[in-house]
């Protein structure tokens, strides 16, 4: 029987303590529980104090990285502002050069001839006006040339002030000479009569 019984036990394994079988043998006293606690807490306090030091850390890094970022995309909107305006400045300071070639043609055509040798001359230069106001306007710059309007300095610069009695006192005229804007640039005012 007692084969049985041995047989039924299992051996002992190096991780498994055996049953102590005596009542009378001692256990070893406790580790005291405070002092383990004290220096987990410590530690633990320890650490709390390094994560909160990092979060802080990190939101200061997150916070600069956002006033870059930000700085940034002002430096890029304002350079591309700053070269919008260099284009329309060069565009006009261009295109006033042009503007009085195309005063002459149009002070030329006033005074074409309709009918003989001189006619089919004049068609020619009219043709070469259209394509010049054409180039001028593809590069968005407006003409200023509108009559029975009310006279505006910021567009018009007028050059006599006339009783009327057909105009509404205030009015323009007549356009003597055309003024042209680009975008709220102007780049030259309308020369303009005025009704008193």
């Amino acid at each position: 029987m007692t084969d049985e019984v041995n047989k039924e036990q299992k051996p002992i394994t190096d991780g498994e303590k055996p049953r102590e079988r005596h009542s009378h043998a001692r256990a070893k006293p406790p580790v005291e529980a405070p002092e383990m606690i004290q220096v987990n807490v410590d530690e633990l306090n320890q650490m709390k104090q390094e994560c909160e030091k990092a979060q802080k850390e990190a939101a200061y890094n997150l916070d600069g990285w956002q006033r870059e970022r930000a700085e940034f995309s002002n430096y890029k909107k304002r350079i591309e502002r700053e070269q919008e305006q260099l284009r329309q400045t060069l565009t006009g300071s261009i295109i006033k050069k042009y503007l009085v070639v195309l005063d002459d043609i149009e002070r030329a055509l006033k005074h074409r001839p309709d009918k003989g040798e001189g006619a089919a001359w004049a068609e020619g230069i009219e043709l070469i006006e259209r394509k010049l106001i054409s180039i001028i306007e593809s590069e968005g710059i407006e003409r200023i040339d509108q009559n029975r309007v009310q006279f505006d300095p910021n567009i018009h610069e007028a050059i006599s002030n006339e009783e009327n009695p057909d105009f509404e006192s205030g009015e323009v005229i007549e356009v003597v000479q055309h003024g042209y804007k680009l975008g709220d640039r102007i780049l030259r005012p309308a020369m303009v009569r005025v009704a008193r």
